[in-house]
């Protein structure tokens, strides 16, 4: 049961953190390019095709332009 308890528990936050990025786009791609800006350096650019994927789906997520952004 323990295992059910704490797959109940993820599910929960994942549904708060899909409506809480559903009501705040513009807050989540911030955060979301400030952490790629912030991997992308400390990697020395070696994922930075991984980084540019994760944004345009947390952009597309959002409702925001894939290609929002870049400079």
């Amino acid at each position: 049961m323990p295992m059910l308890r704490k797959l109940t528990a993820v599910a929960g936050a994942a549904a708060a953190a899909t409506n809480y990025a559903k009501r705040h786009p513009d807050k989540v791609n911030q955060a979301a390019a400030k952490a790629g800006a912030f991997i992308d350096k400390q990697t020395k650019g070696r994922y930075r095709r991984q980084i540019d994927t994760a944004m345009h789906k947390v952009r597309s997520f959002t409702g925001q332009r894939p290609d929002a952004g870049r400079p």
